[in-house]
């Protein structure tokens, strides 16, 4: 798949939740697909859980799979609700992207949809943790920056990242993650 392939990117349907678990599984599992160190107890990398636990407990704000004209789902990301001191907060995460078509531009064509998702439904503020040189190029930057920081001190520094969407102002404060992420 190229770069100049065409792909969908669309909310989740209850079709896709297989796919979903297999992009999951695929991207943070081991080099052959097998679960790596951070699985849950049942043999799943903790990512596939915690999609199920998210979409269960009806906390995801957006929910969009990457799709090729084949129909066969390539990569999923979601945001859910999350608490900043009252303000429509939301933590990205996970996102995934099947590893034989990393690096071909679906990862970034899931940030951008999510984010103009997220800000379409009322969102203020999107964080999440990862990597800073991937992720500052869709505009997140340090969350102390804004005066923000996580309510578990090993996620603060610099991989726990803020995006401001519109003009409006973050408070500062604290941030907590749909509850679900506490049980990874």
């Amino acid at each position: 798949m190229g770069d100049d392939a065409p792909m969908i990117i669309r909310p989740e349907e209850p079709r896709d939740v297989p796919a979903i678990d297999a992009v999951h599984r695929s991207a943070f599992g081991g080099p052959d697909g097998s679960p790596d160190g951070g699985n849950e107890g049942d043999g799943e990398p903790g990512e596939v859980g915690l999609v199920h636990r998210l979409r269960d407990d009806r906390l995801l704000v957006v929910s969009l799979v990457a799709e090729p004209p084949d129909g066969a789902v390539v990569g999923h990301v979601c945001l859910s609700r999350g608490d900043l001191a009252g303000t429509r907060a939301s933590g990205l995460g996970p996102l995934g992207v099947r590893p034989d078509v990393q690096r071909t531009g679906v990862g970034s064509a899931l940030m951008h949809a999510a984010l103009a998702a997220a800000q379409a439904a009322g969102e203020a503020v999107v964080l999440l943790l990862g990597d800073p040189a991937y992720y500052a190029r869709f505009g997140f930057g340090p969350a102390a920056s804004l005066g923000i920081s996580p309510d578990v001190a090993q996620w603060a520094g610099p991989h726990f990242q803020a995006h401001r969407l519109g003009d409006g102002t973050v408070p500062a404060g604290v941030f907590r993650y749909a509850e679900p992420f506490y049980s990874l």
